[in-house]
């Protein structure tokens, strides 16, 4: 092999591995694409969606560490999150947050009631709530630990979400659900 081949092919070997490492640190530390599998945020999100979720924005943390950069924001309600599953932490889930650390969440007629007053987004005027599971039953009020977060399912008919198994710590959530990029008809920002 010529000087000049190998020099082709070592620039080819170098651009490839800078390639890659790049894209794993924008991945672990910026942004992730995720592809949902379930009906549970319909018609928010369906089935095959393709989206990126912002990883920085609630400090993302160091892979196989518990170290965690500085949050740009606190989550917020409203917010569609990207969170470990409490019960499988193998799996990753995408939900609503609902009720923030210390507050008090209640669903009561369909309707979503935050430290006894109706939930003021928008967003939760527009979906219907079921009462279902240990944590979601009829005149429950629920008081949303420290570090932890109450999610629900845009689609609550069909979401296995916190009324089933309670509150995502704070060390859990992922990211925040940004934008649609396929298919092509479904593209735009995700609220």
């Amino acid at each position: 092999m010529s000087l000049k081949k190998k020099s082709v092919l070592r620039d080819w070997v170098e651009s490839i591995i800078v390639a890659f490492i790049l894209a794993m640190i924008i991945r672990a530390f910026v942004v992730q694409a995720f592809k949902i599998p379930t009906g549970s945020m319909r018609m928010t999100l369906v089935e095959g969606d393709l989206i990126l979720v912002n990883k920085f924005i609630y400090g993302a943390k160091v892979p196989f560490t518990n170290f965690r950069f500085p949050a740009v924001r606190q989550p917020k309600r409203g917010d569609v999150v990207v969170f470990i599953y409490p019960e499988d932490k193998k799996k990753d889930f995408i939900k609503r947050l609902v009720g923030l650390p210390g507050e008090t969440v209640e669903i009561k007629g369909g309707s979503i009631y935050v430290n006894d007053k109706p939930a003021a987004e928008a967003i939760f005027n527009r979906i219907y709530y079921f009462n279902k599971g240990d944590f979601g039953t009829t005149g429950q009020k629920i008081v949303v630990p420290k570090d932890s977060y109450f999610v629900l399912g845009d689609n609550s008919a069909s979401s296995k979400d916190s009324r089933y198994w309670g509150f995502v710590p704070k060390e859990y959530l992922l990211g925040q659900a940004m934008i649609i990029y396929w298919p092509l008809q479904r593209i735009r920002v995700i609220r």
